[in-house]
């Protein structure tokens, strides 16, 4: 198994830092893609950027499954996105609770858009284009934000829309048992 890397927190400086584009898929980032793929599978998170591990690169992992974090989330394959942009986006935007492995501890209601089309490269250098819908969507807008130094605090539009992890839990085993 690979090592486990230590996840910045919010406050770290590289957090508000912009990435730098990965130009050759060479042997380090082979290996920073293996950490960072065992360290988002053990942290039960749904998605990991690269500068999260003190990584200033334009990587990240989306790994949408349900977990701990997040008991309704569907279930996809890890998927490896290297130097991703978002190429276009519905209008609509959805308001949705997010949370973060940097930001331990909080959730807050976050506006995204609900359909976007994004492009990356995968660990081999292939270019993949798709359409993202609704959770996998917001992963993705998630997770281009860090690699531009944002965090998804600095999306919401009011600070009385945070909740703490464990009241956000509790609203959603409320809300879910009556379904």
């Amino acid at each position: 198994m690979a090592e486990l890397l230590e996840v910045s927190q919010v406050g770290n400086p590289i957090l508000r830092q912009v990435a730098q584009p990965i130009d050759r898929l060479n042997e380090p980032i082979q290996a920073l893609i293996n950490t960072l793929m065992a360290t988002l599978l053990h942290s039960n998170g749904v998605g990991i950027a690269a500068p999260q591990v003190a990584a200033s690169y334009r990587l990240f992992i989306i790994a949408s499954r349900p977990n701990l974090r997040y008991p309704y989330a569907p279930k996809m394959e890890p998927t490896v996105m290297i130097n991703p942009s978002l190429i276009s986006h519905s209008e609509e935007r959805v308001k949705d609770w997010e949370g973060c492995l940097s930001v331990p501890g909080i959730r807050g209601l976050v506006p995204r858009y609900r359909t976007i089309a994004v492009e990356y490269c995968d660990r081999q250098g292939k270019l993949h284009e798709q359409p993202l819908t609704d959770f996998v969507a917001r992963i993705f807008q998630h997770e281009l934000d860090h690699l531009n130094g944002i965090v998804f605090l600095d999306r919401l539009e009011t600070n009385l829309e945070i909740v703490t992890e464990q009241e956000y839990l509790k609203q959603m085993a409320i809300g879910h048992s009556a379904d």
